[in-house]
């Protein structure tokens, strides 16, 4: 059986800024479609992604914002910043994990690494998979 993560529900403040900022980032626009005063829903997918994101009015009770830690995968992440920046988006610098481990997140209240990681800058020195990270937020902070 093969199982796919399909959809993410994300809590917006304002449908339109975080519809213009998904696609500003160069996420695919799939689905803008109202039924009645209660009811949006906005689809955008990643390039290349399998897994897409959805929000709206009447989509979920989660505060906006509060859903954080979300990654995209690149296979070029010195290229991902630059046509990042380009568009406009505020990318962190490139950094790694000085242990070499998966770094996690860190914004909002949510921090997801373990409290002996350190935060080096620049690319991984092995250029290992999942080594090099940089970071960037939606408009309410995800």
């Amino acid at each position: 059986m093969n199982l796919k993560l399909e959809m993410i529900v994300l809590p917006v403040s304002d449908i339109d800024r975080a519809k213009a900022f998904y696609e500003k980032v160069g996420f695919r626009l799939d689905v803008d479609y109202t039924a009645g005063e209660d009811i949006r829903i906005v689809h955008f997918t990643p390039p290349g992604s399998e897994c897409s994101i959805m929000f709206g009015e009447g989509m979920t009770p989660i505060a906006p914002g509060s859903f954080q830690g979300l990654y995209l995968i690149v296979s070029d992440i010195e290229e991902a910043r630059a046509e990042l920046t380009g568009r406009g988006i505020e990318v962190s610098e490139i950094f790694h994990d000085a242990g070499g481990l998966f770094h996690g997140h860190e914004g909002g209240d949510v921090t997801h690494h373990g409290a002996d990681q350190e935060r080096l800058a620049g690319l991984h020195p092995e250029r290992a998979s999942y080594g090099s990270f940089a970071t960037f937020s939606d408009p309410d902070g995800r």
